[in-house]
């Protein structure tokens, strides 16, 4: 059973809520478009993983018929599990911000310049890059079920951070992803990109040199955001870029370099890669 759909009542609620409190507050953190696009792109997501799954799920069947181990359902096999998938959702999000390719599947959910709860529904339609990061899961031994289950959890949890209403939350900031760390991870300030990595524990990016505090103001978006509130656009447009970009290019070597490489990269060296913008500007590449 699918965690997120049955929450989407709730989503729809606190969206309601946050956008309340932040009238209340004189804040505008809204823009009816960006808002009508995120919901858009959330309704597509799902209606897109709903046929993905007719893939998928024999994947991890097959996956679970070769598995090392047989962990079982108990406490230590869920703790498991959650933590797993987690530390897998780390590496998955990291590469698809490190890998142009992969990028072009994540960006449409960095595409708004706000940063509300609805932004949390704007996510991709190419949900096949993720398989490779959580199939070996199942083929250690954690059940589908459990890692289905620690998945859709993972993904819950992420929903509560995509707000600017809450503030700094002490000591639950040292060990869990929190909307001042997520924040650092939208923004296009020199020093937050490709920072804050974490799905539920912050604890991944304090580990592999990836953590960035919140202390300037964050200026949400892309290094060069679009101008359409299209869905399909803003789902596809960085696709489209980087097929051309290979296509282009002088010769194979080089067009690897645009899939493979970081975002911005380019083969004569004056790419604007998020390491090339941080040196530029005497920041740490970390």
């Amino acid at each position: 059973m699918d965690l997120t759909l049955i929450a989407i009542p709730a989503f729809l609620g606190l969206l309601g809520l946050e956008l309340l409190v932040a009238r209340r507050k004189g804040r505008d953190i809204q823009e009816s478009r960006d808002t009508w696009t995120s919901l858009a792109m959330g309704v597509g997501s799902v209606v897109i993983g709903l046929g993905w799954a007719s893939v998928e799920h024999p994947a991890y069947q097959v996956s679970r018929e070769l598995a090392l181990f047989d962990l079982g359902t108990g406490p230590w096999a869920w703790l498991g599990a959650i933590v797993g998938v987690d530390f897998a959702y780390y590496w998955f999000h990291r590469l698809h911000h490190e890998v142009r390719v992969l990028w072009a599947s994540h960006v449409p959910h960095h595409s708004s310049q706000r940063y509300n709860l609805s932004t949390a529904l704007r996510q991709s339609w190419t949900p096949f890059t993720a398989l490779p990061f959580y199939l070996p899961l199942v083929w250690i031994g954690f059940p589908i079920p459990l890692v289905a289950t620690a998945h859709g959890i993972n993904l819950l949890y992420q929903f509560w951070i995509h707000t600017e209403l809450i503030d700094r939350l002490g000591p639950f900031e040292w060990i869990f992803n929190t909307p001042s760390h997520h924040r650092v991870h939208h923004g296009a300030n020199v020093e937050y990109l490709d920072r804050n990595y974490a799905g539920i524990f912050i604890v991944w990016d304090r580990c592999f040199g990836s953590f960035e505090p919140e202390r300037t103001p964050v200026r949400f978006g892309l290094t060069k955001n679009i101008q359409s509130y299209n869905p399909v656009y803003a789902a596809f447009h960085e696709f489209v870029a980087v097929l051309g970009d290979a296509l282009r290019a002088g010769s194979l070597r080089d067009a690897l370099g645009y899939l493979l490489q970081p975002p911005g990269w380019k083969p004569n060296g004056a790419g604007a890669t998020a390491t090339d913008l941080k040196r530029l500007s005497g920041l740490a590449a970390g």
